[in-house]
């Protein structure tokens, strides 16, 4: 298994984020943007759900792009996502960073002008969402692993480190670590596997650039919904206050046109 399959494997559930995505959104949402979308795992999941989908991926580095597998119904653009500009990709009903990727923005100016860029691209009644951790260990180094079946009968143990932290200027270095086992045995070790070097960027700090950036309303929702009934309907959970969250959290936060 190479990077990107373990990434999408221990880190990713895109047909749980895709159903949570429509449902923050509240209508009949049917086109995605995706940008920093590495292998387009959530607009595949997204085309496989809803019903006429379409979906619209954006990433700059041309390696996870070659490992996003051609759709009919999926656009995939190899740029910056501000350059995202052509007719074909405008007017998204949800456009989702994941992944922590609002960190790539480093600067405050830089974060508003991605998000008015962002909001530029959204339809009528358009929803951005981008996910954030944050709580009281935001700033601590240290590690946190995990286990996940392969679907080959073997097990991968998935490391994530956050290596360095500053809270004076919000910077952190962030990696992720897989090894492959059967049984005892280590069949692959991917140390450094991804590295990042983000602005942790908090939800007050966020939802101020947002409406700087022209949002009319901004939400934070828990990344685990509510409920999800029978027949598949998700129910998100809407964060009012800390009494809402753990702490330490991951959230989405929501800007609505």
């Amino acid at each position: 298994m190479d990077r990107y399959e373990l990434y999408e494997l221990c880190v990713q559930s895109p047909d749980d984020l895709a159903g949570l995505l429509r449902a923050i959104h509240g209508g009949d949402a049917r086109i995605l943007g995706e940008d920093f979308s590495g292998t387009a795992a959530l607009s595949r999941a997204w085309v496989r759900r809803v019903d006429g989908g379409r979906a619209i991926a954006v990433d700059h580095d041309p390696e996870p792009r070659s490992r996003a597998r051609p759709h009919d119904a999926i656009t995939l653009v190899t740029g910056d996502v501000r350059a995202a500009t052509d007719p074909r990709h405008h007017r998204v009903d949800v456009l989702h960073v994941g992944n922590f990727s609002i960190g790539e923005w480093h600067t405050r100016p830089d974060l508003v002008d991605y998000l008015r860029h962002a909001r530029a691209r959204l339809a009528d009644g358009g929803v951005l969402v981008c996910d954030l951790y944050g709580g009281e260990t935001a700033f601590a180094a240290g590690t946190v692993e995990c286990e996940h079946p392969a679907p080959d009968g073997r097990t991968v143990l998935y490391t994530w480190e956050q290596r360095e932290a500053n809270p004076v200027t919000g910077m952190v270095v962030n990696a992720m670590h897989f090894q492959v086992r059967r049984g005892e045995t280590i069949e692959q070790d991917l140390p450094d596997a991804f590295v990042y070097r983000w602005r942790l960027w908090g939800a007050p700090e966020l939802r101020d650039a947002m409406a700087d950036a022209g949002f009319t309303t901004t939400e934070v929702y828990a990344k685990v919904p509510a409920a999800v009934d029978d027949e598949g309907r998700v129910y998100p959970h809407l964060v009012h206050g800390p009494e809402d969250l753990d702490e330490s959290f991951d959230v989405l936060v929501v800007g609505r046109t």
